[in-house]
């Protein structure tokens, strides 16, 4: 995927439940920020981009079904953050 553009996930809609089921197509950035403000005390522009938390190329390649794993999961605020190889971005609200 070249530099210039920018990688997109599946993540509930802002202010959505997820029980709700619609998800959208977001900027990597957008989901993860919002994904984890939903389940904490912050606010989505407070948390760093997905980069600062993870290799972009290691999701680029779950993505892409270039990796025998079905899900890449990583840390956000004390919180694990996993997106499936279909571009779902859930974040654990239990930690």
């Amino acid at each position: 995927m070249p530099a210039n553009e920018e990688l997109y996930v599946l993540a509930p809609g802002e202010g959505d439940a997820v029980s709700d089921g619609w998800v959208s197509p977001r900027p990597i950035n957008e989901a993860v920020g919002t994904a984890v403000a939903d389940v904490t005390d912050l606010e989505a522009d407070n948390v760093e981009d997905a980069d600062a938390y993870v290799d972009i190329e290691q999701i680029e390649t779950l993505l892409d079904g270039g990796d025998d794993e079905e899900s890449l999961t990583f840390s956000v605020e004390g919180h694990d953050v996993t997106i499936d190889g279909g571009g779902h971005v859930s974040v654990d609200p239990d930690e």
